[in-house]
């Protein structure tokens, strides 16, 4: 199916990132500068160049690897990203200050940051280097991305001290064991 990799790298992202730091993020910068335009805006500019620089190197990783070692290098990673998922996640740092760029800004970067090497990314990678797809893996992480954290900046801390972290987290693990699962049994 064409759209596939939109679909399963958009789901992924979606339900890993709930009780990501990300969120945490989130609700930090939503409670410090309640403008939430500009932090939207930073958010998903910190996704797209994230997320296109993860699919592109998902994608070459790829081309250097195949056959039965590509198989087992992104099922292993797959599975790696299972137990990691179910690890909760802590904002290291709290934001000072905002920069001379503002709000967008500040957000842009910080997000970005807080995204390298954190497990959405290497599940880009991974999505990336699994369908060959840098254009739909990365605008699928993206919306995922958004899909978890606009209903966070909307509704605050408030919506995510209710959600069942413990039973998402165990969703998400089991949603990346089942992917890593399938890329060993079946390419």
């Amino acid at each position: 199916m064409f759209l596939e990799p939109l679909f399963t790298s958009t789901a992924v992202v979606a339900i890993g990132e709930i009780g990501d730091k990300t969120q945490l993020l989130a609700i930090v910068l939503a409670a410090k500068f309640r403008r939430p335009a500009p932090i939207i805006l930073g958010i998903l500019a910190a996704t797209i160049l994230n997320h296109l620089a993860a699919a592109t190197l998902g994608f070459y990783v790829s081309a250097w690897l195949s056959g039965q070692v590509f198989r087992i290098v992104v099922g292993l990673g797959f599975i790696a990203m299972a137990g990691w998922a179910l690890i909760p996640d802590r904002m290291d740092d709290e934001l000072k200050t905002v920069g001379r760029g503002g709000v967008f800004l500040t957000a842009m970067v910080t997000f970005f940051i807080v995204e390298i090497g954190d497990k959405t990314q290497i599940a880009t990678v991974a999505l990336a280097a699994k369908y060959q797809s840098v254009a739909l893996v990365a605008a699928g992480t993206t919306l995922g991305m958004m899909l978890a954290n606009l209903p966070v900046l909307w509704l605050g801390n408030k919506a995510a001290g209710k959600l069942p972290l413990k039973w998402i987290r165990l969703a998400a693990a089991a949603l990346f064991l089942s992917l890593g699962v399938a890329a060993l049994l079946f390419g």
